[in-house]
């Protein structure tokens, strides 16, 4: 097989990889990209999209079964209703399958070469591929990885029969009627919440003291009331410890040593992500390394010349944007333009019900800068738009310094609230100030409209609260 040389190698066709190949592309470079799965990598094949898929159906068979019950207030009757899940994952399905062509599409056309197979460092200049028709040798300028995150495996709680990652549980042909979460992060309660809708009988084990311990306790709060509503029992301060021996059991370790056993048909294990930096030949290279992860600087230039890394392989926060965003920029430097990473409004959304939205810094990271600082906060209780959609549990917050009154972060929990990320985002990458979010005319009745009502209440001229 005759070897390839080229101007850009990219391993990894996830959301930062071919990103990242189809804007080389765009610039004339000589692009390569290596995978050995399908183009769009975890997010869009096993993560993002299925799940979001799944939620989307989850939340419309829980409104159709909250009709039926006879005690809605809107008037609607209608049967019970019914859930083939085997169908809904062949609906999921096909939206994967177009998007993977999708991908495949733009890198074609933005002249990209695609090597499917599993890649291998010889050197820092190349790279070896085991591909079906044999291996193949590419020789490359310069090489991004771009190898992406696996989910956490627990030593006591190895994944198979009912011990289940994230990727299975998006597979599931059935309804579980025990479903057992390790783990109350963003992904745990995601897919927790979705089968709970569904109609499985949900337990979620959390070893801190409260779910998505990453977020203010206020932000979480309107959610703990959801999962309550939804009859999903939740266990902080508890250690998953193993299955029992009779098996059909999780044994789970409370705070004062004390065990109990939890009846469970799946076990989904949601403990976090680990970089993928085994497998594709590190130990060829000489990078430096922060803990698991590759070290990068601002231009996501590693510590070997012409190397560079993007995306969950260089850290936190593992995100499909963020991984994008590097990408991006690294093809542009590649081809000579000056950019270095700015991280300041990267959005960070959990799907939950409510959604959680955050951009930027919270009241008590912005405390920390040592500078005085202005809230405002505004619940959509008082927005008229969230009460017609039967929404009104969340609020916005904006927080800003008090001298300047320039918007450090933005902050806001409430049902579709994920749309509003993007402005949030831009406020804080535009350099925003409270006179600026509050003199914008926002449309009524939206939800946005709490965003505006937000920095006004910073400011002392709340109108509506």
């Amino acid at each position: 097989m005759k070897d390839i040389s080229c101007k850009l190698l990219v391993i990894g066709a996830g959301p930062g990889g071919y990103v990242c190949a189809i804007r080389a592309g765009q610039l004339g470079l000589d692009t390569v990209i290596v995978d050995s799965g399908k183009p769009g990598g975890t997010c869009l094949n096993v993560g993002c999209i299925p799940s979001k898929a799944l939620i989307h159906a989850a939340e419309e068979y829980d409104r159709i079964a909250h009709l039926a019950n006879g005690r809605n207030p809107l008037g609607i009757g209608v049967t019970k209703p019914e859930i083939d899940l085997s169908q809904t994952v062949a609906w999921k399905d096909g939206i994967v399958g177009r998007l993977n062509s999708g991908v495949s599409g733009l890198l074609k056309k933005a002249k990209v070469k695609t090597v499917q197979g599993h890649a291998r460092f010889r050197d820092g200049k190349t790279v070896e591929v085991e591909t079906e028709t044999g291996l193949q040798i590419i020789r490359a300028e310069n090489v991004v990885i771009a190898t992406g995150s696996t989910p956490v495996e627990l030593p006591n709680l190895p994944f198979g029969g009912p011990v289940i990652s994230s990727t299975e549980a998006l597979s599931l042909t059935t309804v579980p009627e025990r479903l057992v979460v390790v783990g109350g992060g963003y992904i745990g309660l995601e897919l927790g919440t979705a089968f709970a809708k569904l109609g499985a009988t949900v337990t979620v084990v959390e070893a801190q003291g409260r779910i998505l311990p990453q977020y203010d306790a206020e932000l979480t709060r309107p959610v703990a009331k959801r999962l309550q509503a939804l009859g999903i029992a939740v266990v902080t301060g508890a250690k998953a410890k193993g299955l029992a021996k009779a098996g059909g059991s999780l044994l789970v370790e409370a705070e004062d040593g004390s065990e109990k056993a939890l009846e469970t048909d799946k076990i989904l294990v949601t403990v976090g992500r680990r970089p993928v930096t085994q497998g594709w030949g590190l130990d060829e290279l000489v990078l430096d390394m922060d803990g698991p992860f590759i070290r990068i600087d601002e231009r996501c230039q590693t510590s070997m010349r012409g190397i560079y890394a993007i995306g969950d392989v260089t850290g936190e926060p593992m995100l499909a944007h963020r991984a994008m965003a590097q990408g991006e920029m690294t093809a542009e430097i590649v081809a000579g333009h000056r950019r270095v990473w700015d991280k300041r409004s990267i959005p960070a959304v959990c799907f939950t019900d409510p959604e959680i939205v955050t951009v930027g810094l919270a009241p008590d990271e912005a405390r920390r800068t040592g500078v005085d600082i202005e809230i405002g906060q505004f619940p959509f209780s008082a927005n008229g738009r969230a009460m017609t959609k039967m929404g009104e549990d969340g609020f916005v917050r904006v927080v800003a310094r008090a001298d300047n009154h320039l918007v450090l972060g933005i902050q806001g929990v409430g049902q579709g609230i994920s749309e509003l990320a993007a402005v949030f985002s831009l406020a804080i990458e535009m350099g925003a100030r409270l006179e600026d979010i509050g003199g914008t005319i926002h449309a009524h009745p939206t939800q946005g409209e709490a965003f505006q009502e937000a920095a006004l209440k910073a400011l002392g001229m709340e109108l509506h609260i």
